[in-house]
C-alpha cells in the first residue's frame, strides 16, 4: 500500500462526469456526491476498451474540468464524518459484539494520539528555545498562531472515530471507501516488460489499462477480529505494486496507528510488504464482488 495522498488521476473521469454527472443527479435526486460518482464511474466501465481509449485520446486535446464542478462541490451525506471532520484519518467502528474489546483499542488509540501531541509539543518548544537563545525574533503572526492554538484547545486529533453507527456493522474495505471518499479512475502505469496481465480483467486491479481507485482521507477499519487481535484493517484507497487491488487491507495494532497514519499523509512512508502478498485475501475476495454489483 502507497501513501494517503490521493492516486495520480488520469483526468478522464473528470471528462466523464462533465458529460454526465447533471443527467444522474437529477436522475437520483438526493444521493447525494459521492453516490451519483459512483453511477458516472459505473458507466464508464461499461465502456468497450475501444470506447475507453477513444475517450482518453479527445480528452488529451480538452480543457479540464473546472475544480469547482459540482461534482467536486456537491454535498455528500456523509462529509460531515470525512472530508469536513478534523483529523487526517478515519477509524470506522464495524463490529459491536465487544465493547470490552473496543473500549481496550480506543484507550490504546487515545494513548497514541496524546503521545503524539506531547512529542510534538515538546520539538516546538525546544525550536522556540533555541530560536530565543540565538536572539531570533519569531516570525510575524506566530504569537497570534499559538493564541489560536491554544483557543482551539491543543493539536487536533490525528483520527475521526465513527463508532455509533451499527449501520455499518461488517461493511467492507470496498464499501467504507465508497461511503467516505471520492471514486476516480487513473489509467495504469506501462507494465514491465515480461509482466503477464491479471486474468479474469477486474476494475480494482486492471481493466483494459484502467482501474477504480479512490480519493479522501485513509479509511482503518475495526471488525470483529479486532476484538482478538486489537489490530485494525489499513484500507489502500488504490493499488501499490500490480496485481494489488484497490481496497486491499493489512492489519496494524492499535499502539501504531497513530505514527502510521501521520507518516502515510506526510509521504514519509509507504506500505508495500517487499512485494509479499501479506494482503487480507477474503477481504480481497468481498471487494471483487461488491465492485461489479449493480448500484441499484
Amino acid at each position: 500500500m502507497e501513501t494517503a495522498v490521493p492516486a495520480p488521476s488520469s483526468g478522464i473521469l473528470s471528462h466523464f462526469l462533465a458529460a454526465r454527472y447533471p443527467a444522474v443527479k437529477a436522475r437520483f435526486p438526493g444521493e447525494g456526491r459521492r453516490r451519483w460518482r459512483l453511477r458516472v464511474a459505473e458507466a464508464f466501465w461499461n465502456l468497450s476498451s475501444e470506447e475507453k481509449e477513444v475517450y482518453a485520446t479527445a480528452c488529451r486535446s480538452a480543457a479540464a474540468p473546472s475544480e469547482d464542478a459540482e461534482f467536486n462541490t456537491d454535498d455528500d451525506p456523509y462529509d460531515e464524518v470525512s472530508d469536513d471532520a478534523p483529523g487526517l484519518g478515519i477509524l470506522l467502528r464495524t463490529d459491536y459484539s465487544n465493547e470490552v474489546a473496543w473500549q481496550d483499542f480506543y484507550s490504546k488509540l487515545q494513548e497514541g494520539e496524546a503521545e503524539f501531541a506531547a512529542a510534538s509539543s515538546a520539538g516546538e518548544d525546544e525550536d522556540d528555545k533555541m530560536a530565543e537563545d540565538a536572539g531570533a525574533p519569531l516570525p510575524a503572526g506566530e504569537d497570534q498562531d499559538m493564541d489560536s492554538d491554544s483557543d482551539d484547545g491543543g493539536a487536533h486529533p490525528i483520527f475521526t472515530v465513527i463508532a455509533d453507527r451499527p449501520a455499518f456493522a461488517g461493511l467492507s474495505n470496498l464499501a467504507a471507501l465508497r461511503l467516505l471518499n471520492d471514486v476516480d479512475v487513473r489509467r495504469l502505469p506501462v507494465l514491465p516488460a515480461g509482466t503477464k496481465r491479471v486474468k479474469p480483467p477486474h476494475r480494482l486491479v486492471d481493466q483494459d489499462g484502467w482501474q477504480e481507485v479512490y480519493v479522501g482521507k485513509t479509511v482503518w477499519i475495526y471488525d470483529a477480529r479486532s476484538n482478538v487481535d486489537q489490530c485494525a484493517r489499513l484500507v489502500s484507497q488504490h493499488a501499490g505494486m500490480y496485481g494489488t487491488a484497490t481496497a486491499d487491507s493489512w492489519r496494524a495494532r492499535a499502539g501504531y496507528l497513530c505514527d502510521l497514519q501521520v507518516n502515510l499523509s506526510s509521504g514519509a512512508m509507504t506500505i508495500d510488504f517487499g512485494g509479499l502478498d501479506r494482503w487480507d485475501y477474503d477481504e480481497r475476495v468481498r471487494n471483487l464482488e461488491e465492485a461489479v454489483k449493480p448500484l441499484g
